[in-house]
């Protein structure tokens, strides 16, 4: 039932792409606003009980719910199942920008290219070159892919629908009650923080959020990588992983990017020439992976990276399946 589930998850948001703002997104944030408005004292306890009560509890409810109906109804397990999947996991969710980009590069439009980058990122880049938007799309894609596929694909295998809904509300959350990340704020129309006091409060009570989110994508985060490293170029992929990804700001994104580089044979990072922000000229780009310069043909060569892994993971698990059904 679990890889049926997951194809069956794949294909119809393939045909079908989800409303991710509408159904998920938007819901998670007027939620996360309502618990940080009654909760947030100032204390990182109180955020730990919102974060129990937004994503733990509908997450053991879910558990519950499937483990009654998971023998006695087995094609609404399987229903729920797919549903939940559709909600938490899928390309579509995030890989529009990227394939906008790739064509506008493709064709030489690299003013539109820098357009669709800008509004991936929510940061100007007039003046960046047409390998320096590839490589941003690709560092940028190349996370993503694990957070929306990869992680609640796992988090799936390991404690069913309820694994997913877990991951991906502890996603939103972490991403909502970090103090520099006003995305769900924007989505929803929520009038933001305004004192320091208040940001300073809103840092400490999504401590907890942070630190839950951390735990849950730190194995999704090394195997991703890993299935990177197997489906490209292994010795390169691996030595970048372990020459370089302490040396990146975030460590699971270094993990990521210097796998995926590696695996591909593309230069990720570096500085940039287009210093929009003051924050990008004191955030450290250091080198990732080894090769040439990203352009629209690596960009290619990180959807097949990308495909690649998941089939992978796929026939991975149908051999498990296989494996389970002789045994028995």
């Amino acid at each position: 039932m679990t890889l049926l589930s997951i194809l069956a998850a794949l294909i119809i948001e393939q045909f079908q792409p989800l409303s991710v703002d509408r159904l998920m997104r938007n819901p998670v944030a007027k939620l996360a606003h309502y618990l940080e408005r009654r909760l947030n004292d100032g204390a990182p306890l109180h955020g730990g009980i919102a974060w129990v009560l937004g994503a733990a509890l509908p997450a053991l409810a879910l558990f519950i719910i499937y483990l009654l109906v998971k023998d006695t109804q087995p094609v609404l397990a399987l229903v729920l199942s797919i549903g939940v999947l559709y909600l938490t996991m899928g390309f579509r969710q995030f890989s529009h920008f990227f394939t906008d980009i790739h064509l506008a590069l493709q064709e030489n439009n690299l003013e539109e290219a820098r357009r669709i980058l800008a509004e991936w990122r929510g940061q100007s880049g007039d003046r960046l070159s047409s390998s320096e938007v590839a490589r941003l799309a690709i560092e940028r894609a190349l996370p993503l892919a694990n957070t929306h596929v990869f992680a609640p694909l796992l988090w799936f295998i390991l404690l069913g629908p309820a694994g997913s809904l877990l991951y991906r509300l502890a996603q939103l959350y972490d991403e909502y009650w970090r103090s520099d990340t006003p995305a769900l704020v924007d989505a929803v129309d929520i009038k933001p923080l305004g004192s320091e006091d208040e940001s300073a409060n809103l840092h400490t009570f999504g401590w907890f959020a942070h630190q839950a989110f951390a735990t849950l994508n730190w194995l999704p985060v090394r195997i991703t990588a890993a299935l990177f490293a197997v489906v490209g170029n292994f010795e390169d992929a691996v030595n970048c992983w372990r020459t370089q990804a302490n040396e990146w700001p975030d460590k699971n994104n270094g993990i990521l990017l210097s796998s995926g580089a590696g695996a591909i044979g593309v230069q990720l990072g570096m500085p940039m020439h287009d210093v929009s922000t003051e924050l990008e000229v004191n955030e450290p780009r250091p080198g990732l992976g080894i090769g040439d310069e990203a352009d629209a043909d690596f960009m290619q060569s990180t959807v097949g990276l990308v495909w690649r892994s998941l089939v992978l993971s796929l026939l991975i698990l149908a051999l498990i399946h296989v494996s389970a059904w002789v045994g028995a």
